[in-house]
């Protein structure tokens, strides 16, 4: 039972729009009508700029945290960390505050990991995700090329005992569910980057010549 009500806070506290309420208690803005009409990083910068950006990213990623030490919180060892922030992201993607919609899961995803994994893994992502966000000026680029990296790395690094010992199949499970996840919640931007109309921060290089600044 104990378990059950853990996995629920956890939904829970994924299912915190931080983006949305920040947008409306602060800013007087809903940010559902504005921009891509999503509520999570991106569109929070896009829109509300960048300390409310950066604010709602530290909330989506903390929540992934937090979800994910519920278990050594409350001294669970029966089940994986890792299955209680799976829930916080699907409470984030599907909020029961904002009628089962919410934002792509990137941030809180990250929450899970860097509550659950090795910081060398998290690290690797990040510099991953940099890299390609400077070299294409585009969160969305940059977040599915990080998932497609996660869901590899996952896979071949506890083959050679780097970062991860061994493999743990559940975690590995989780870890491939939400970088596909993460893709197909990028299906339309995926559509907008092959068509050249993704759009972009004026930041780094624009490598693929997208035409809608932001």
């Amino acid at each position: 039972m104990t378990t059950i009500l853990l996995l629920l806070v956890a939904y829970l506290l994924g299912s915190i729009p931080s983006g949305l309420w920040i947008g409306h208690y602060f800013f007087h803005k809903n940010l559902r009508d504005f921009g891509s009409g999503n509520i999570g990083t991106t569109n929070t910068f896009r829109i509300l700029g960048k300390k409310a950006g950066t604010i709602v990213f530290a909330m989506d990623l903390l929540k992934g945290t937090l979800a994910t030490v519920l278990p050594l919180i409350f001294g669970i060892e029966t089940i994986s960390p890792a299955l209680f922030g799976l829930f916080a992201v699907l409470g984030h993607t599907f909020s029961i505050f904002n009628h089962f919609q919410g934002g792509k899961a990137v941030a809180t995803a990250a929450g899970m990991l860097l509550g659950y994994s090795s910081p060398k893994f998290i690290l690797l992502l990040v510099f991953v995700f940099f890299i390609t966000f400077y070299l294409t000026s585009m969160v969305s680029f940059a977040s599915v090329l990080s998932a497609g990296v996660a869901a590899i790395l996952v896979l071949v690094l506890p083959a050679f005992h780097l970062i991860f010992t061994s493999y743990d199949w559940l975690f590995t499970s989780i870890v491939l569910f939400i970088a596909c996840f993460i893709i197909v919640r990028h299906r339309d931007n995926i559509t907008r980057i092959r068509n050249k109309t993704e759009n972009i921060f004026n930041f780094g290089l624009n490598i693929t010549h997208q035409k809608h600044n932001i």
